[in-house]
């Protein structure tokens, strides 16, 4: 059995770094000086099929706890990801259906595998035990909280002072999140700010069924790099999933004020060096857009490796300060001679439909070999040497006649 690594200097730093509620403090702490080995959950709800920063920040804080020598337990809610969590709505989520659920589980466990070492966690389904609960259950753990209650939660107080519809699936929610605890026995439950009340539902659960309630830390959220909430709909997220050249470009055009929450919370830069950071950008001794490509590059090792960073920012330099082309192009070699610009783009995948490609092109957003295209009708005379087609400010490709 491996020892359990009970540095105090670590577990501080784990108690501290970004973090916004501890329950209770003093209790985990001495359970984590004990060397006792812990059994910490955390759960993912797969509602899309990509990681972004936000949430990989969480599972990266699970991932030091592992390190440690405790046993991690990953929840995959394919069961509540159809209900739908409602911890940082301020409208009702949808519900999903079980094969919507299962085409985002397709990659998921392969893009947490980048951040935790998935042949140590246990990972658990929570269909597994949900799908089999009755009405009795599902009273009898209803019983526990009172109206009142769910309705003091913030999001659901200010929805329900503006009239805005909540059903009673959403009260549920909290009630299958703390039985996933339950079930698994947990000591401790890590997870976002957002997720405190679902978290000290499983605290009451377990009360319940006669078990020690578990311990709870929440984290900061990540916004997206424009300051405001990552949302899909937004088109602010960061994936773990996007391309080095990619995230280091998303990264470099996040606002200035966004970079130090996401040196706390997305980087292992030591909290020392970020304070020293904040100083020097106060004080005005450091070029922010150097503070930005510092932590770029971090943020790229961590998903790519060195190497890819190094590279990403190499060609971020070549393309917005020398303005050169990148050194790294994705080729397509085609067989057709003449193509419509429109089809070239969906055909590079620098599109995703011709919709897509007529309004890109009508705002100057694609440029062939440096000079822009506004012409929807415009036509492509491909050679052997190649032509190299450019969209936006980051994304390149050359195509070439075979």
């Amino acid at each position: 059995m491996a020892k359990i690594i009970t540095d105090k200097q670590i577990i501080n730093e784990l108690l501290a770094r970004g973090v916004v509620d501890i329950i209770l403090k003093d209790s985990l702490g001495k359970k984590l000086a004990s060397g006792k080995k812990l059994r910490l959950k955390h759960g993912v709800d797969p509602t899309g099929p990509k990681i972004h920063l936000g949430r990989a920040s969480t599972l990266r804080r699970l991932a030091k706890f592992q390190q440690l020598g405790h046993q991690v337990i990953l929840i995959v809610g394919d069961f509540t990801a159809q209900i739908g969590d409602a911890s940082d709505k301020n409208e009702e989520r949808p519900m999903l259906t079980r094969e919507q659920v299962k085409k985002n589980l397709k990659n998921y466990l392969g893009q947490i595998g980048k951040i935790l070492d998935i042949k140590k966690a246990e990972v658990h389904y929570n269909s597994k035990w949900l799908a089999k609960l009755n009405y009795y259950d599902l009273c009898r753990q209803a019983n526990v909280f009172s109206v009142a209650q769910m309705l003091d939660r913030e999001n659901f107080s200010q929805r329900f002072k503006k009239g805005i519809r909540i059903s009673l699936r959403e009260f549920l929610y909290p009630l299958m999140q703390g039985y996933d605890s339950v079930i698994i026995k947990s000591d401790v439950e890590l997870g976002g700010s957002d997720q405190l009340f679902n978290m000290l539902a499983g605290r009451e659960l377990q009360r319940l069924y006669g078990q020690m309630p578990q311990d709870i830390i929440t984290y900061k959220l990540l916004d997206g790099p424009d300051g405001e909430k990552m949302s899909t709909t937004r088109g602010n997220l960061i994936l773990i999933t996007d391309e080095s050249q990619d995230m280091f470009g998303k990264i470099m055009a996040m606002k200035d004020e966004m970079m130090l929450p996401y040196f706390e919370i997305a980087t292992d830069v030591p909290t020392a060096e970020i304070k020293r950071i904040e100083k020097q950008l106060k004080e005005g001794l450091a070029n922010p857009r150097d503070i930005k490509m510092r932590l770029a590059s971090e943020i790229v090792s961590i998903y790519h490796g060195k190497t890819a960073a190094q590279l990403a920012k190499k060609n971020f330099e070549k393309i917005f300060q020398k303005k050169e082309t990148p050194e790294k192009l994705t080729n397509y070699n085609l067989q057709i001679t003449t193509y419509k610009l429109i089809d070239l783009l969906v055909e590079t995948k620098l599109v995703a439909s011709k919709s897509e490609a007529r309004r890109v092109i009508e705002q100057g957003g694609i440029k062939i070999d440096g000079k822009v295209i506004k012409d929807i009708n415009y036509q492509i005379v491909l050679d052997k040497t190649g032509k190299i087609i450019q969209k936006g400010k980051r994304q390149f490709v050359k195509v070439i006649k075979k």
